[in-house]
C-alpha cells in the first residue's frame, strides 16, 4: 500500500472522537481483562509495577501506573537536568533562530509549538529534546528540573501518532497535535515541557493538585496511552550529555545534561 493510504487512514482516525471512544473503553472495568495480554504483547515489566497486576481495576489504570520506589533513582548532582520520562530519543539539538530543523525529515518553529506564547521568544537560540514513550515504557511524566511552575496551557489539536511513520509523514505532527504545555522557572533559566498527546490517547493529565514549586524528578503529569514530551530549554542555559544522540534510549531520573554557570 501507497504512504498516501496510509495517510488517508491516519487523516481519518485522528478525529478526537476515536481517541475519546477508545479512552472510554480503556477506562471501563471491561478493559481489564485485556492487561495481562496488553503486557505481555509489549514486553512490560509487571514486576516494576508499584501494584500486583490483578490490583489494576482497567487497562488505562495499569497504563498509568507508578513503579515500586527506587526503581527511577535521581541523579544525585542537583547542576544536572534529569530525563522528565522514560523515552527514546527522537529529536535532539540547537535551537536555530526559532527553528528546530530535521525532526524525522520536518522543521518545527518554536513560535507553533508553544502555540504563539509571548515565552517564545527566550527560547529562539535554546535547546531541545523530542522524547518519544512507546506503549512500553512507564507513562508518568516528571519534572527535569527543581523550580517554580510560571505558566501552563491546554492546546487543543489532532491526535495523530507520534511513533516514526506519524513524525516522517504526517505535515509537522508535534505542533498540531494536543498539547499540554508548562513553563518551569529554575535559577539558571526557564524550561518549557511540551506534552504532546496522540493517537489512542483520550488525554494528558496534570498531577493533582499540580503545586506550583517542583522539585527535580517529582511528578507532573501523565499520559493516557503512549506520546511524546518535547523539552525546550532557555538560551545558554543548558549543555548536553556528549554521548546522547538520535535513538538513545533514557529513563526517568537520568541524566539528560547540565546547566550552564553564566
Amino acid at each position: 500500500m501507497s504512504k498516501p493510504f496510509f495517510r488517508l487512514l491516519t487523516e481519518l482516525s485522528s478525529r478526537k472522537w476515536v481517541s475519546q471512544l477508545t479512552g472510554a473503553f480503556a477506562k471501563s472495568r471491561l478493559s481489564r481483562h485485556f492487561i495481562p495480554k496488553f503486557a505481555q504483547t509489549y514486553g512490560i515489566r509487571i514486576e516494576d509495577a508499584e501494584k500486583h497486576i490483578k490490583e489494576y481495576m482497567s487497562l488505562n489504570d495499569f497504563f498509568t501506573r507508578r513503579l515500586k520506589p527506587g526503581l527511577r533513582p535521581i541523579h544525585e548532582d542537583l547542576t544536572r537536568v534529569v530525563s522528565p520520562v522514560d523515552a527514546m530519543i527522537t529529536g535532539i539539538g540547537e535551537i536555530k533562530d526559532g527553528l528546530i530543523v530535521n525532526v524525522k525529515g520536518q522543521d518545527y518553529t518554536i513560535d507553533e509549538l508553544l502555540n504563539r506564547s509571548p515565552r517564545t521568544v527566550n527560547y529562539k537560540n535554546g535547546f531541545y529534546f523530542v522524547l518519544y514513550l512507546s506503549p512500553t515504557d512507564y507513562h508518568r511524566i516528571h519534572s527535569p528540573i527543581s523550580g517554580e511552575v510560571l505558566e501552563k496551557e491546554h492546546v487543543p489539536g489532532k491526535v495523530y501518532p507520534v511513533n516514526d511513520f506519524g513524525l516522517r509523514y504526517m505535515r509537522r505532527v508535534l505542533s498540531r497535535n494536543e498539547r499540554l504545555i508548562t513553563f518551569i522557572q529554575h535559577e539558571s533559566g526557564e524550561v518549557a515541557v511540551v506534552k504532546v498527546g496522540a493517537l489512542n490517547v483520550s488525554s494528558i493529565q496534570y498531577v493533582k493538585p499540580l503545586p506550583n514549586h517542583l522539585e527535580r524528578g517529582q511528578e507532573l503529569a501523565y499520559f493516557e496511552f503512549g506520546s511524546t514530551v518535547v523539552l525546550l530549554f532557555e538560551d545558554g542555559m543548558f549543555a548536553p550529555r556528549q554521548d546522547l544522540q538520535l535513538g538513545s534510549k533514557v529513563k526517568m531520573g537520568e541524566e539528560l545534561g547540565s546547566f550552564i554557570d553564566k
